[in-house]
């Protein structure tokens, strides 16, 4: 495998797991460093229920989640900014709210990452989770970001 593809699927890995460490914060309130330290000993590269998980490039999984972290309400703010007239935050569900949360802070922080591998990228992690119409929300509204902040 080369490096690049093997850089690939590490940060593939660090954004699914990036994804589920925000769900997980969202829903029980685990302060971050907590998170982090149950991500890095127990979840990342591991093996669960014989599903082994990629190795994930865990300083990008710590920036994504402590970047979201540290940035959620201008975060939310931007997102909130994109929603349809009617919605706010609140009507969208946790996993969702964690993928759009993670992808939007990838689009502002990290200008090192191109604008369609961000989106490429959640739209695959919102693949585990969705079918096509969530797929399609993702999209627009993380396209509509990259506008906003990145030109």
């Amino acid at each position: 495998m080369s490096r690049t593809s093997a850089r690939s699927k590490s940060r593939a890995a660090a954004r699914l797991a990036a994804v589920q460490a925000l769900y997980q914060h969202e829903m029980e309130g685990t302060a971050i460093a907590a998170l982090l330290h149950e991500f890095h000993q127990h979840r990342l590269g591991a093996t669960i229920d014989d599903a082994e998980f990629a190795e994930a490039d865990v300083p990008f999984f710590d920036d994504l989640v402590g970047g979201v972290a540290a940035r959620q309400a201008e975060i939310d703010q931007r997102i909130a900014g994109r929603l349809a007239k009617g919605w706010n935050l609140a009507r969208l569900d946790k996993p969702m709210k964690a993928i759009l949360r993670a992808g939007a802070y990838e689009l502002m922080a990290r200008p090192d990452v191109p604008t369609k591998a961000v989106i490429s990228e959640y739209l695959d992690v919102a693949d585990a989770f969705y079918d096509k119409p969530e797929k399609g929300f993702v999209n627009g509204l993380l396209d509509a970001l990259a506008k906003d902040v990145r030109g």
